[in-house]
């Protein structure tokens, strides 16, 4: 189960420590207790816990700690923090023993001073890594559609298919503001600002982009907050077909001050082809091949290359058949002439 909190599996046989794990912990962690390093490690397996902590006064006898190095050499479990908790007068016992698969020894005298130090571990340092995180921003890079992630309108990640559609490597100072053509882009800005710190979990509506060749697309956007508590992180989600259906209007709330900002922003100059481009085009429609263009047209194989290399840049295309198709579902040429 995913909450806000950060999961712990606690592995003690000692009811008192398990009270004080409950009572220090319980603002911070969602905690779960199992009695024996077995039934630990089944446990760890269906819950992925961030930190499993072990108490070594449990189980100090050898054979009881035998199997400890299967907790880090399962994939699944590799990104949990493996604490063992034990008194100070056996740090050399135990670091002797499980140096290689532990990330962590602690050593406090109580159990108020073990909830502390757990806390400044994971929040203070920084130095627990988040599972879900790690597991979301894989599938993030996987998703065929363009897909940014934006704290308010500043983008601070994109996938690879983002990338290749707008043509951008780095996203140092880039701003979703420098993707629309709103007059007013402050207008964008502020309606995030207000999505984040509204009710709304997501909003999903139709817009165009202005894409890094001062094209033009027309496309549906999704936006989701990551986090109902933190109101300034989103994901987006992009798709240039527009008929699809995203997220579904049944879940969730619907910001429609978004819906209503985006909607404004497809109130932008025509595009179109040059006079030149819409005839090679229709040319291309009737079958012509690139001599018989230059042999209609009275221009050079060469220009026509580079018209064709122009189309399809300005359509965001991969191929001419694809800016041939784009031309026509968006009505860029007299199909009657070609």
């Amino acid at each position: 189960m995913i909450t806000d909190k950060k999961q712990l599996l606690l592995i003690t046989s000692r009811s008192e420590l398990e009270r004080g794990v409950n009572e220090g912990l319980s603002m911070h962690f969602e905690v779960h207790t199992t009695s024996s390093l077995h039934t630990g490690f089944n446990c760890a397996l269906n819950l992925l816990p961030d930190i499993i902590l072990i108490d070594y006064a449990s189980y100090r006898s050898g054979r009881n700690f035998k199997n400890i190095s299967n907790f880090k050499s399962t994939h699944f479990l590799n990104k949990a923090w493996l604490i063992v908790y034990a008194d100070e007068s056996l740090k050399m016992e135990v670091e002797s023993r499980f140096r290689r698969v532990v990330d962590e020894f602690l050593y406090p005298p109580s159990v108020p001073a073990l909830c502390g130090k757990l806390i400044k571990l994971v929040f203070a340092n920084n130095s627990l890594s988040n599972f879900w995180k790690d597991s979301f921003m894989g599938l993030f890079n996987l998703m065929a559609k363009p897909v940014v992630l934006l704290q308010q309108d500043e983008i601070v990640a994109m996938n690879d298919s983002f990338k290749q559609h707008f043509r951008i490597e780095k996203i140092k100072g880039l701003k979703l503001t420098d993707l629309v053509q709103c007059e007013n882009k402050a207008k964008v800005k502020n309606a995030l600002r207000n999505f984040g710190r509204g009710k709304h979990m997501k909003a999903s509506t139709q817009t165009a982009l202005l894409l890094r060749s001062n094209k033009i697309r027309d496309a549906k956007i999704s936006f989701s907050k990551l986090n109902k508590n933190s109101g300034n992180h989103f994901i987006m989600i992009i798709d240039f077909n527009g008929d699809e259906v995203m997220v579904n209007p049944k879940l969730g709330t619907n910001s429609e001050l978004v819906e209503a900002c985006f909607k404004e922003n497809s109130n932008i100059p025509e595009f179109n082809f040059t006079k030149r481009e819409k005839e090679i085009i229709q040319l291309l429609i009737k079958g012509y091949k690139t001599k018989d263009i230059s042999s209609a047209l009275f221009i050079s194989p060469k220009t026509i290359e580079k018209h064709r290399s122009n189309i399809i840049k300005r359509t965001n295309s991969e191929t001419i058949l694809e800016s041939i198709i784009y031309a026509i579902n968006h009505n860029l040429i007299d199909l009657q002439k070609a």
